[in-house]
Formats: C-alpha cells, sequence, structure tokens
C-alpha cells in the first residue's frame, strides 16, 4: 500500500508537468499569457484534487498487485 504522502508527492509533481504543459498549448493558440496563466491556474486546482482522489481510489483496489 502507498503511503499518502507519497501519492502527494506524486499529485505535486505531476502537476507541475501537466499544468506547464497546458499554459503553453494556450498560449500557443491563443498568443496571450493573461489567458494561459488563467486557464493554468484553474486546471491545476481542479486536477490537483481529482489526481490525488483518484490515486487514493486506485490504492484501495488490488488490481494488478502481486498477493504476498
Amino acid at each position: 500500500m502507498e503511503k499518502r504522502v507519497r501519492s502527494l508527492a506524486k499529485t505535486i509533481s505531476w502537476r507541475i508537468v501537466a499544468t506547464s504543459t497546458t499554459i503553453l498549448l494556450v498560449f500557443l493558440f491563443t498568443g496571450n499569457l493573461v489567458i494561459s496563466a488563467s486557464v493554468g491556474s484553474l486546471e491545476l486546482l481542479a486536477k490537483t484534487v481529482i489526481y490525488y482522489v483518484h490515486e487514493r481510489i486506485w490504492d484501495m483496489s488490488n488490481f494488478g498487485r502481486e498477493v504476498p
């Protein structure tokens, strides 16, 4: 079983990568840094919570794990 702090660390590191990608893509499409940062900020907040909950639900499952 994975500890909560590990799930939290994975959540934060992934959000940095994913949010940076979102900001870059929005900027490439709009050319507007304010819009890019706004979308990135909203995406960061929403998806951080969603990902953490997703990780904790998966951690309750034994799917794909070897049971000793």
